[in-house]
């Protein structure tokens, strides 16, 4: 049974009696159908629909915790703190660290992300292990489950770019929310052209931030990186038209295969035009 202690995460507790509703209409998951054993990835936006600030969040008796970066907690408390204004609310950290657990039936919050590739993960907070970190990154990146710092750069990736529309983070439904316009625009046209996706190659890879190519041309760039396999964001539409020409992809000098995750359905489009549709 695998536990990894993240000790670079952070927790921020909600409560009173208006903190659903003032997180409901403030980020993009829908915290109203969030079930009590349960932690959903999310996000607090700029207006002008970019991740601001990454989280994971679950219920705790009548209110809510946050666990995030700890180099985004106290940005992420000041910014919650401009948004609350007479909001009956109230904003604490509420401790450091998390484990993850897998392989296990132990108690603790579901992780729906690795609940939607059919992975039973766990996170409680505190430190209830002590594994390899890098037993953790490896899993999520065979998953495609990306992560700000190591994969991209907060402020500069949409929703879409990280697969928030099909790991829970993101809600269609509920109503407005910061940069949500932006969301719903680029859900209802499919205009998400960058995607995460799992990079594997016969070798090493090369460090993160390593760029890949087709015929000498970007493609993305490395994110995470555990041995033969990692994650980046790429350009589905340029990456797919190599692969329909049997262009080879390459990390550096490395050759490398990209693979969209398998649980959310998308494909490479192999054309110009398919990729506009």
């Amino acid at each position: 049974m695998p536990a990894v202690f993240l000790k670079n995460r952070s927790l921020i507790r909600v409560s009173g009696s208006e903190a659903q509703s003032f997180l409901q209409n403030l980020i993009t998951t829908d915290i109203a159908a969030l079930s009590a054993d349960e932690a959903r990835p999310g996000g607090l936006l700029t207006p002008q629909g970019k991740i601001l600030f990454d989280f994971m969040i679950w219920r705790d008796g009548d209110g809510f915790v946050i666990e995030t970066d700890d180099h985004q907690r106290d940005a992420l408390l000041k910014r919650l703190t401009m948004y609350k204004l007479r909001a009956a609310v109230d904003l604490s950290p509420a401790g450091e660290g998390v484990t993850v657990s897998w392989e296990t039936t132990n108690n603790g919050l579901a992780d729906s992300r690795f609940a939607k590739a059919g992975i039973t993960l766990v996170r409680r907070p505190g430190q209830h292990g002590t594994d390899d970190l890098e037993a953790y990154d490896a899993l999520r990146i065979s998953n495609g489950i990306a992560v700000s710092g190591q994969d991209y750069a907060l402020q500069d990736a949409f929703p879409h770019d990280v697969l928030m529309d099909f790991n829970g983070s993101l809600s269609f439904k509920k109503g407005c929310y910061v940069g949500q316009e932006v969301v719903s625009r680029m859900q209802h046209r499919g205009t998400a052209r960058r995607r995460v996706v799992t990079v594997k190659a016969e070798v090493a890879l090369p460090p993160s931030g390593t760029e890949i190519t087709a015929a000498g041309k970007p493609v993305g760039a490395l994110g995470s990186v555990v041995g033969k396999g990692g994650l980046a964001i790429v350009r589905i539409d340029r990456a797919g038209e190599a692969m329909a020409a049997h262009t080879p992809l390459l990390a550096g000098d490395t050759s490398v295969t990209l693979e969209l995750p398998a649980w959310t359905g998308l494909t490479f489009p192999s054309t110009a035009d398919e990729a506009s549709a």
